[in-house]
């Protein structure tokens, strides 16, 4: 699969010049515009015109909403799309270099550029499947310029809103002569381009300021996979010179001191936290660091991170936040050696990190995020007749504590719909399946690795 067809997802059908959600109940998730226990939302191509209680219109396209909650779709802060098709490959991994053994230090050293499209195809479908419509792919596996054209590919076949972050693998042969050059020529390629309107163009990397005056020069963001207790000493000098800004976007940030927030804040760094990933492998204190961010005033979004150990969804990311912050409240003293009052999150303000504050991070708070009009028509309907979810006793309880992905019925992405009735559109799933399967046997096979569905715990390969 060095080459690659692209005729496994036919592109969605263009907006309709009028489309009409009705009779929904509307959690914006903006304050001005409110809640609804039933409202009406009238979109123009891919724009939200109005949000009120009952629209009358001429000429459109009528979705009969009633029974569904509408609201923004959901954002993926942090994701590795690479790996779509290592799912659930580590379900035990305790460590982060149980993480990288099954990823880096395995099987990535042998993608070809036809697994990368496939893992960036697979991954952004799911996304869609469960109702996220916007994802920041971090691509710490761009081991030449054609894995990296292969990952924008998937990305834009997938329709799927996006910031595609190309990033250095971690280990292994790979063309160190396309880095970080290999930008401006993403750049030129797919992101001059008008008719691409989705998907864009970031850099992935490390603390590495001198990598980063690139990206500036290009106008990109600069997404830092950052461990607080690890990297907090470096904050202070690159501050001091200037080098941190609202174009740096860190990941993680687990166990930073009040000190290392106080940077980030001034700094204005966007952030993401991952409930589960900190704390499936253990990532330094293993918590994720809602509370500090909040403590100092930044609203961080919410990440998936990786789908090699758990699932790609957001319900789930909200679910153990929630959790999670129960136990912190319940017992302060496990939060970081804080003494700080910690405050229990409601389900409101879970799915604000999901939407609104996610949107803000990938720096897209101006086109989505929130039901405003004005705003881009990314959004998601989920029935709350389904047997699991029905009745609705809160609207918000029941998204952040009750719905999943089946739940999602409709999913649109700048206007165009790309799930309905509960289906992902366009999809030929035979032909899906049989690349993720050509994937899979290659990886495994130059891995020297074993495929066993039962295992406790992953081998590293011995190839």
């Amino acid at each position: 699969m060095t080459g690659y067809t692209r005729n496994i997802v036919a592109p969605p059908a263009s907006p309709a010049a009028r489309t009409l959600i009705r009779g929904a109940t509307v959690l914006s998730m903006d304050s001005e515009t409110g809640n609804l226990a039933r409202g009406d939302i009238l979109i123009e191509g891919s724009t939200i015109t109005s949000i009120k209680a009952h629209i009358e219109v001429d000429d459109a396209v009528v979705i009969d909403a009633s029974g569904m909650i509408a609201m923004p779709g959901m954002v993926d802060t942090h994701r590795h799309a690479w790996e779509g098709q290592l799912r659930r490959i580590n379900p035990n991994a305790q460590t982060l270099e149980d993480y990288c053994n099954a990823t880096h230090y395995s099987f990535a050293k042998f993608y070809r550029p036809g697994d990368m499209y496939i893992g960036n195809l697979l991954t952004a479908l799911g996304c869609i499947d469960a109702g996220i419509t916007t994802v920041i792919d971090n691509s710490h596996n761009s081991r030449t310029g054609a894995h990296s054209d292969a990952a924008v590919e998937a990305l834009l076949d997938a329709s799927i809103r996006s910031i595609h972050a190309c990033g250095a693998p971690v280990s292994g042969d790979w063309d160190k002569a396309h880095w970080p050059g290999n930008l401006e020529r993403l750049q030129q390629k797919y992101f001059k381009n008008a008719d691409n309107s989705l998907v864009s163009l970031a850099m992935m990397a490390q603390l590495e300021p001198e990598l980063w005056a690139e990206a500036r020069r290009l106008g990109l963001p600069i997404i830092i996979e950052f461990f607080g207790a690890d990297m907090a000493t470096e904050l202070a000098g690159l501050h001091r010179k200037g080098l941190l800004g609202p174009d740096n976007i860190f990941n993680h940030c687990t166990a930073l001191p009040d000190a290392g927030w106080q940077i980030l804040r001034e700094a204005g760094v966007r952030v993401n936290v991952c409930p589960r990933s900190d704390a499936h492998y253990g990532i330094e204190d293993g918590m994720f660091a809602m509370q500090a961010a909040l403590r100092h005033g930044i609203r961080p979004g919410l990440s998936v991170d990786n789908e090699t150990s758990y699932s790609g969804d957001m319900f789930m990311e909200m679910r153990v936040a929630f959790y999670l912050q129960r136990v912190m409240g319940m017992h302060p003293q496990r939060c970081c050696g804080s003494a700080h009052h910690l405050v229990t999150l409601p389900a409101h303000s879970l799915l604000k990190a999901a939407t609104a504050d996610g949107a803000a991070c990938a720096g897209l708070q101006d086109e989505i995020g929130s039901l405003t009009p004005g705003k881009q028509a990314d959004l998601i309907l989920i029935n709350t007749q389904d047997i699991n979810l029905y009745p609705s006793g809160n609207a918000f309880g029941t998204v952040v504590h009750a719905a999943e992905r089946s739940n999602v019925d409709t999913v649109m992405i700048d206007g165009r719909i790309v799930k309905r009735g509960g289906n992902v559109l366009g999809v030929d799933r035979e032909r899906l399946r049989a690349a993720i399967d050509e994937s899979r046997e290659h990886l495994f096979a130059a891995a020297g690795y074993r495929p066993d569905l039962f295992a406790e715990a992953f081998e590293h390969p011995q190839p």
